[in-house]
């Protein structure tokens, strides 16, 4: 029920605009009812999930949510039932890929309905399910908060997860407001700050804008600013959580140091690259540089200027920064930090293992030994990620698509990116795909938002014995 009541913002909209909001009044009402009903059955009924049940719901979550927010982009735009699938998707899982060829024609009404399922979906679906499901079923709520693996580890900041799913949520909207607030006063009108802060925080990359953020590339402000909170948005939320709780250890991990380092290194560098090839000044050079890298490294997809034509060297580099990703727990997808700065660190231990073949080397993360388990599943997620792309990547290859767009494509999508490279760049859209090529990368984005493994158990065999 509480995403119908979200749902009545882009109405609300419509109606400040005097847009025809009528069918979508209708559809968010009669989803209402749907919810309503099913509050109705299930609120008596205390039947724990197990985990194989919570695993298949939040694959069918993802699928409903594409459903869901499917439907007023149908009704308002002329576009096939898939293609408004596939926007969707894009929408909740926060990629932010668009087959959309002239945002600034929509209603302002769905520019709303695209950001809020940005922001809705940022830091998971089911994080915010666990307020509002505990009503309903306790321990289905926590089984699905397990199930759903966005990356937060369920860490005993507050006797209950429920209320730490709060907690996170209500950093989430401080975040939201603090940075419509900054966007404002730099000069968007209400409209677009409102809807650029939905898409920053939760690292989506939908913008209001036919050139993205790139509209506004004549203020530096308001590059920076979003630049800052996509930086902050990469983080892991309940690093912030402790921090509002006057803990700051969250922020002194490993992989906060190696994430800010490879978000300098590489900004200097590509700053550098941007001076050489272009007639931007150090200055410019820098903001665009900046920007540009932690949209990638962030997942979020804004695109300030058409970074494609900085050269080989910045094609090769934001490709990097494409697979590496934000933090886990943060609302960034890409493999994660934490997965590179742990399969190093076992390469360095392996070859000391070489070197030294009686010693005992054990693998070390914040101070803390990192077990076998951790460290296998960390090499399945790595093996399952390639296999993912590699699918993607020969089926869009069979079908004509060159290399270079076939392999952004799949990365763009399994990591939840958006934009990449060829006829998917910074400038460009997903709107020449198929409606079947379309339900694919739908697909490929589901897998990558569930972060592999959630997907591909249920299609394990076992999977289906003894549910």
């Amino acid at each position: 029920m509480g995403l119908s009541f979200l749902f009545l913002l882009p109405i609300f909209i419509g109606v400040h605009y005097q847009e025809h909001f009528f069918d979508f009044l209708v559809f968010d009402a009669g989803f209402f009812l749907l919810n309503f009903l099913f509050y109705l059955v299930v609120r008596n009924h205390e039947v724990a999930l197990s985990i194989k049940e919570g695993i298949l719901s939040v694959n069918l979550i993802w699928i409903l949510l594409g459903v869901a927010g499917g439907v007023p982009l149908y009704l308002y735009s002329d576009i096939s039932i898939l293609q408004a699938f596939f926007e969707a998707i894009s929408g909740f899982t926060t990629t932010g890929a668009t087959i959309y060829a002239d945002i600034e024609a929509l209603p302002n009404m769905l520019l709303m309905h695209r950001s809020l399922m940005h922001w809705i979906g940022g830091m998971g679906i089911i994080v915010l399910s666990v307020g509002l499901l505990s009503l309903i079923n306790p321990n289905g709520s926590l089984t699905l908060f397990k199930a759903e693996s966005t990356g937060i580890k369920l860490e005993k900041i507050t006797p209950k997860i429920k209320d730490t799913a709060i907690q996170l949520w209500l950093i989430y909207l401080l975040f939201t407001a603090i940075c419509t607030f900054l966007l404002t006063i730099e000069g968007m009108n209400f409209f677009d700050a409102l809807n650029h802060a939905f898409s920053t925080i939760s690292t989506g990359g939908f913008s209001t804008k036919n050139s993205s953020v790139g509209y506004f590339s004549d203020d530096p402000l308001i590059l920076w600013t979003i630049t800052f909170f996509m930086i902050i948005s990469g983080i892991n939320f309940l690093a912030h959580l402790k921090f509002m709780k006057g803990d700051t250890i969250g922020y002194k991990t490993e992989e906060v140091f190696w994430y800010l380092v490879i978000f300098l290194t590489i900004s200097l560098a590509l700053m550098i690259s941007a001076l050489i090839k272009t007639d931007l000044g150090w200055f410019e050079a820098l903001t665009h540089a900046s920007f540009n890298v932690a949209s990638l490294l962030t997942t979020t997809g804004f695109a300030s200027n058409d970074y494609e034509l900085w050269g080989s060297l910045c094609v090769t580099l934001f490709f990097i920064v494409m697979l590496i990703g934000g933090n886990a727990g943060s609302t960034s997808g890409g493999v994660k930090v934490v997965r590179f700065v742990l399969g190093a660190k076992v390469a360095f231990a392996e070859i000391q293992k070489i070197l030294h073949p009686s010693a005992i080397i054990n693998v070390f993360m914040n101070k803390n030994v990192i077990s076998p388990n951790i460290i296998s599943a960390t090499f399945g997620f790595f093996l399952l990620f390639v296999f993912t792309n590699a699918i993607i990547v020969v089926y869009l290859f069979a079908n004509g698509y060159d290399a270079l767009t076939s392999v952004s494509t799949a990365i763009a999508c399994v990591g939840n990116v958006g934009p990449g490279f060829g006829m998917i760049g910074p400038s460009k859209n997903y709107a020449f795909f198929s409606d079947v090529d379309l339900s694919i990368l739908s697909f490929a984005m589901i897998i990558g938002r569930l972060e592999i493994y959630t997907f591909f158990l249920i299609l394990m065999p076992n999977f289906w014995k003894k549910f």
